[in-house]
Parts: structure tokens; C-alpha cells; sequence
């Protein structure tokens, strides 16, 4: 049996010229919107706050759309929505935070916190949420990782804790594309006492941390707590420091990085 299609000549059909007009129309309207709303965010979290921490504590606000964004070395920046398919709240929660108040640590330093810290037990309400980007929190000293020095242009730990990476051994046989091997439960130390040296930790301490770089694409960090934290109980995770490993690596003969894909010779810089 035939189809049969019924037209009517009352209706009017507009140009495809005229349909994608007013779809680019719309896109622009958007695109617009998107740029205001980035701009009143920059202009929120530049001003000046007066709130005060409390002991044990850190007060900071934090853009939560920064990390939903990527921006390319062109200078173009497009919205990169985390919350979709994704569990991992390493990945998908803001970590970028500005310190308004807090004990040894600088005002308005940029830190990284725990994800787990962006909830709204430690929000603070009824304070310039005209803005709902910009929201203000009180986060656990401990749930702060790392702050970013302005001067060296570079991330330091924050005790307790410090920073990382990961060491993997060259494939050294015939064959061409062996990717190399990470060592378990081994991490060379970039910041602290412990710097420049390898370490062996107890199991599971390279904590990765997932943020928004400087230059508006993801990057990481590894943390870990070298020598505990007796006030809350933790234990030390450096357990030992392997000399011979730590020569492998300072002479080039080992790798160091985040992941396989990134692993590299270390540099002093």
C-alpha cells in the first residue's frame, strides 16, 4: 500500500538560507549569555571579602563552572560539561579554589581542596549568592592539598601533605612500542624534605588529583602524606627511600610522570 502526502498550499516554507539565520541567531544569543556570565564570575571572585576562618578550618570561594570549560591554545574556549556519564568526582567536581581566610596560608592564593569538600555541610549561605558560580565554603584544613606560588610559578603542598610523581621503568628489549612499566607503591618527590628522592609508600597513597591548569585545560597532581598527620591519626605513607632508584631516575635511565602517555625523563625545572 502507498504513502500518501497531503500539502497544503496555505502553508509557507521559509528558505533554508532563513532557517540557518535564525539558528545562528540563536547560537549567538547563547554564546553571549555565556560570555556575561563569565565575565560577572571573574568580577565576583576578584572582590574583596571579609569573612573569617575558623580554627582548623580554611574560608574560600570557588567558581563552580571553572573546571566545566577547555581552552585551546588558540585562545578558544568552549564549555566542557563534566557531570555526564561520569562518576568519578575526582574528574567532575571543582577543585580550584581562592582563599579568603585561613591559617599559614595566604589570602587570596589560589589552593586545590578535595572534591568531597564541595558540599553544602560546609557552604556558607546568605553571602553574596546574587552569583550562584560563585559560592563560599568552610573546608577542613586537611581537605587542602595544594597552593600555587605566584613567584616560582609552581605547586607546593600544603602540610601536611606533598607532591609527586609517579615512576615507570623503559622497555629495554628488541621490540619496538612496549610501553613502560609503572612501579607500584613508588613515587618521586617534587616538593618538601623528601625532594628529588624516590620513596616506597604503603599501598594506594598516589592520590591524583584532577584540576583546571592556568592555561584553561586539565592537568594533574599527585599527593600524599610523607610523614602522617599524628593530630588526625594518619600514619606515615613514606615507608622507606630507595637510593639506587632515585640515581635510575637522576641519570635519565628511569621515567617519571602522571600516566603512561605522559611519562618522561625528569628535568630540574
Amino acid at each position: 500500500m502507498g504513502k500518501v502526502f497531503l500539502l497544503s498550499p496555505e502553508v509557507k516554507y521559509q528558505d533554508k538560507s532563513v532557517i540557518k539565520e535564525g539558528e545562528s541567531r540563536k547560537e549567538a544569543i547563547v554564546r553571549e549569555h555565556g560570555l556575561s556570565i563569565n565575565k560577572k564570575s571573574k568580577e565576583k571572585i576578584s572582590e574583596e571579602d571579609n569573612l573569617r576562618h575558623l580554627e582548623g578550618r580554611v574560608v574560600v570561594k570557588i567558581d563552580v563552572e571553572y573546571k566545566n570549560k577547555h581552552t585551546f591554545s588558540s585562545g578558544l574556549t568552549i564549555d566542557r560539561p563534566r557531570q555526564f556519564n561520569n562518576f568519578n568526582k575526582r574528574e567532575t567536581e571543582p577543585v580550584n579554589a581562592v582563599v579568603i581566610s585561613g591559617t599559614g596560608i595566604d589570602k587570596d592564593s589560589e589552593i586545590l581542596v578535595h572534591p568531597n569538600s564541595i558540599h553544602d555541610s560546609n557552604r556558607i549561605f546568605d553571602y553574596k549568592d546574587s552569583n550562584d558560580n560563585i559560592r563560599y565554603y568552610s573546608i577542613q584544613n586537611d581537605m587542602c592539598f595544594a597552593w600555587y606560588d605566584e613567584n616560582k610559578q609552581e605547586w607546593k603542598g600544603i602540610y601536611p601533605y606533598e607532591l609527586a610523581l609517579r615512576v615507570f621503568i623503559p622497555y629495554s628489549g628488541a621490540l619496538i612500542g612496549i610501553e613502560p612499566k609503572v612501579m607500584k607503591d613508588t613515587l618521586f618527590v617534587l616538593t618538601g624534605e623528601l625532594k628529588n628522592k624516590v620513596v616506597r609508600t604503603l599501598v594506594a597513597c598516589d592520590y591524583e588529583c584532577v584540576y583546571q591548569g592556568r592555561n584553561g585545560q586539565e592537568q594533574s597532581l599527585i599527593r600524599f602524606r610523607p610523614f602522617g598527620e599524628p593530630k588526625l591519626k594518619r600514619e606515615e605513607e613514606a615507608i622507606a627511600i630507595l637510593n639506587d632508584v632515585t640515581e635510575k631516575v637522576l641519570s635519565g635511565k628511569y621515567l617519571v610522570g602522571y600516566t603512561i602517555s605522559d611519562a618522561k625523563l625528569y628535568t630540574n625545572e
